[in-house]
């Protein structure tokens, strides 16, 4: 599919309130005519995000010691989890303690986790995923580890005001530039 034709679908699904401000765009190459450059998605006539670019307004982290120092990242432990840890240490671990190691593990997991989506994020090809995304559902789109179908997903129309509105908790877990879709999706609401 050509790129214009990719975009025109693209944007077709754009829920109204962000149409005109969310934009998809390419850069072309003048000898390579069937192939885009790079892609990104422009919000407000600013490129936020582009997939190849460290230096994006949105923090792409490098290390898993960066993502457990962050402050802003906040992981909800449930009461499963911090039996789990007593379980495992056999009730030797003072209560308050088992918060902390619960909320180490699963800071770890989801380290791993973003490191890895990210990783798969910069080598992706931004059409092959556009494909992929108008191809399947958009509650696979949704539940996807893919960042990139995320954010397609967020500002697609199909998407209403109560599933945005139950996301919350969800989305704390996913990477800042999904949250910040999120929330610009959210402000329209």
């Amino acid at each position: 599919m050509s790129w214009s034709k990719l975009k025109q679908n693209l944007e077709s699904f754009l829920c109204p309130a962000l149409h005109g401000r969310v934009e998809y765009r390419a850069t072309s190459y003048r000898y390579l005519p069937d192939k885009a450059g790079l892609c990104y998605i422009a919000v407000d006539k600013k490129n936020v995000f582009n997939m190849s670019d460290t230096t994006n307004l949105i923090r792409w982290y490098q290390t898993e010691l960066e993502i457990k120092n962050d402050a802003n990242i906040q992981i909800p432990i449930s009461n499963e989890e911090i039996e789990a840890v007593r379980k495992d240490t056999k009730g030797t671990v003072p209560e308050d303690r088992l918060k902390v190691i619960a909320r180490n593990r699963k800071i770890t997991e989801y380290a791993k986790e973003l490191l890895s989506a990210q990783s798969s994020l910069s080598k992706s090809n931004f059409v092959v995923t556009a494909n992929k995304f108008l191809s399947i559902s958009i509650e696979e789109s949704i539940e996807s580890d893919d960042i990139l179908l995320n954010i397609l997903a967020l500002v697609d129309r199909r998407v209403g005001k109560k599933r945005i509105l139950n996301m919350t908790e969800k989305m704390k877990l996913k990477h800042s530039i999904v949250q910040y879709f999120y929330e610009l999706r959210r402000s329209t609401l």
